[in-house]
């Protein structure tokens, strides 16, 4: 070979070096859809996000070297959702993460090709996502939200901060099975801690300031909000009503005690984002969905607002502060 062919092929080989590196990349790298029923401002979702990606990357997967993550953020309109879900699934990823039933549910009518992992749902059977929990046979497995059982809990702790409760307001979406399911439990564990309840509805701001307005009319009453997407969406709403009223309330999740509320006791949802991501993990590496149980929360979090305790003339046991998780001053 010449020397001035040898110097040209060199110098094509080098210009080809990156693209064929890029072009390997390209061929490597793999996709996960991800769907969040809130606005990206939101940072309680921020925080379950960003302990999802952590958890990824240190299986493994960065993001834009190995892994292309495409976050839809939407709000709990329905329209939005389903636009957003629609967007995913056209972008084929290799699974798709999504949160609560009002996301899975369009995401699973639009695919059953494409991998499911879910976080907070509460019935996956009922909800036709699986087959079972130790088998769920499709393309969807995740996480669930919480067991029943968890709202008798919920009861106990009210009075335990609140011994003169006597009628208690669960406070519900009537069309969430969930809810439902939990307002039961409490039912029928009132007669033994002595509390009479009330269901309070949520289809919107109005109902909930008259009816809690109503029921704040009679003495020793308190208030349980049962887990919902609607919940969240009227968070300050509820926690101002139960100020105004002076009614102490315990909530299902953090983000109600860090805005006031007295008191909440529900899953570490940001475990169960990182759990997700192992699952992720393991479908990115050829795993099925349909092999994958579902899980329920292996850990819950308990947290107690002193400042709204003091402020409604509470004195909460040294006990329960010496177990919360977090105590906030």
């Amino acid at each position: 070979m010449r020397r001035r062919d040898f110097l040209t092929f060199l110098g094509n080989a080098a210009a080809a070096w990156p693209l064929d590196a890029q072009a390997q990349q390209a061929r490597d790298m793999r996709r996960v859809g991800i769907l969040l029923p809130a606005d990206s401002t939101d940072t309680q979702y921020q925080a379950w996000l960003s302990a999802c990606l952590q958890t990824m990357q240190q299986s493994g997967w960065t993001a834009d070297r190995n892994v292309k993550i495409d976050v839809r953020w939407t709000t709990t309109n329905e329209t939005e959702i389903h636009q957003q879900a629609s967007e995913l699934v056209g972008l084929t990823p290799d699974v798709i993460l999504a949160h609560g039933i009002s996301t899975v549910a369009p995401l699973h009518q639009m695919t059953r090709t494409i991998p499911i992992v879910f976080v907070v749902v509460a019935e996956p059977i009922a909800a036709g996502f699986v087959h079972s929990l130790a088998r769920p046979g499709g393309n969807a497995t995740g996480f669930m939200t919480e067991e029943y059982g968890i709202a008798g809990k919920r009861l106990e702790l009210l009075k335990q901060v609140a011994p003169d409760v006597k009628r208690a307001a669960v406070l519900l979406d009537p069309t969430n099975s969930a809810s439902v399911g939990e307002l039961a439990v409490i039912q029928a564990a009132a007669p033994e801690q002595g509390v009479e309840v009330t269901p309070i509805g949520m289809s919107d701001a109005g109902e909930i300031e008259r009816t809690v307005a109503s029921f704040a009319q009679s003495a020793n009453g308190g208030v349980i909000v049962a887990p919902s997407g609607l919940a969240p969406h009227y968070r300050d709403l509820i926690v101002m009503l139960t100020d105004r009223y002076r009614l102490p309330a315990i909530y299902f999740q953090r983000l109600f005690s860090t805005a006031g509320g007295l008191i909440s006791y529900g899953p570490d949802f940001k475990d169960e984002y990182r759990r997700a991501a192992g699952y992720i993990d393991r479908i990115l590496k050829g795993e099925k969905p349909a092999d994958l149980p579902v899980q329920a929360p292996i850990k819950y979090e308990l947290i107690v607002n002193l400042k709204t305790a003091m402020a409604l003339g509470l004195t909460i046991p040294t006990t329960l502060v010496a177990t919360a998780d977090e105590v906030l001053q």
